[in-house]
């Protein structure tokens, strides 16, 4: 059934389609970072946006394709904490670093002080912890989605 612009947006997604749209905002924000300078933090808001984007819309990936339903993933808004335990308990494995920091982004409001808050930019976390987690986020999501294909092409085979 084809989606209908008064629909949820993403109610009707797939994993695989969330997964690409993670990568989309995952490149945009890789180069978002080139066009950002040293100890100016304005500039680098957008990569941060994009990048807290990608983020979700990867953990949005593993869910669902873990069978979260969209609506209850949806309840979490931009809670990335609440999106870590869940993927957490739907088998993604993060470094505790990365876990912690993701906590963070959600405890110290980053999302929003990107979005909003200019005056409050200097007091987010580092680029590079930012991107670290970007990386590993995107990686074993990726390895994830990876594994879970090679499954079905197996089970594909086993069947013929």
């Amino acid at each position: 059934m084809p989606a209908k612009l008064q629909d949820y947006p993403g109610i009707l997604a797939t994993p695989a389609q969330f997964h690409e749209l993670a990568d989309a905002y995952r490149d945009a924000a890789l180069l978002l970072l080139a066009a950002g300078q040293r100890r100016k933090p304005l500039t680098r808001a957008p990569f941060r946006l994009s990048a807290i984007q990608a983020i979700e819309l990867y953990f949005n990936a593993h869910l669902l394709a873990h069978g979260h339903d969209p609506a209850q993933i949806r309840k979490r808004q931009h809670d990335l904490g609440a999106r870590t335990e869940l993927a957490a308990a739907a088998g993604l494995k993060l470094r505790q670093k990365t876990t912690e920091h993701l906590k963070s982004l959600h405890r110290n409001r980053e999302y929003l002080v990107t979005r909003y808050g200019p005056e409050l930019a200097s007091q987010t976390s580092q680029i590079n912890r930012l991107t670290a987690t970007l990386d590993e986020v995107s990686r074993k999501v990726g390895a994830s989605f990876q594994k879970a294909a090679a499954g079905s092409n197996i089970a594909k085979k086993c069947g013929d």
